[in-house]
């Protein structure tokens, strides 16, 4: 007799695609094509000042914990200091959110999306480094926006202007 049941996937401390997205450092620990579409994890790592820009998506919710520092989590409806432990949900609908490291220290973040394909998007605009490594955020010229702004749209996300949350 077969067993037609899903193993359990387990990684270890380092396994998993670690990817520079805009200055962040992203390590895809699950993705949708392991988990049916289901959801996706990725363990992230930011840097004093790093963070993405406003952008929202109305078809998947996005949770965060914060393992360690914090970030401050801007949204249409209210501006949130995360610190460690914390948890944060941003939900199906398109609210306008972004999320930035305020402080001197590198904050470390579990994200979850349900269902998967953000960790798509990361993987089509991340460039590979090695576990923990941060590379410099890429300039953010126009023709550079155009394109994460169109890369970000097959995903289902759209982007906003830097200021749009004040």
């Amino acid at each position: 007799m077969e067993n037609s049941k899903p193993a359990p996937i387990a990684l270890s401390a380092e396994a998993g695609q670690s990817l520079s997205v805009v200055g962040d450092t992203y390590r895809i620990l699950v993705t949708g094509k392991e988990t049916g579409g289901a959801f996706a994890t990725i363990d992230m790592l930011v840097p004093p000042g790093g963070g993405p820009g406003p952008h929202s998506h109305s078809d998947f919710q996005e949770t965060f914990y914060v393992i360690d520092g914090e970030v401050e989590v801007k949204s249409e409806a209210s501006t949130y200091t995360a610190k460690k432990g914390s948890y944060v949900v941003i939900p199906k609908g398109g609210i306008v959110h972004c999320f930035k490291n305020k402080t001197d220290s590198v904050a470390h973040l579990l994200c979850t999306v349900v269902p998967s394909g953000l960790e798509e998007m990361f993987i089509a605009i991340g460039k590979p480094v090695a576990p923990g490594l941060f590379l410099p955020p890429p300039p953010m010229d126009p023709q550079s926006i155009e394109k994460l702004i169109k890369v970000a749209e097959q995903y289902g996300q759209k982007v906003y202007p830097p200021n749009f949350l004040g």
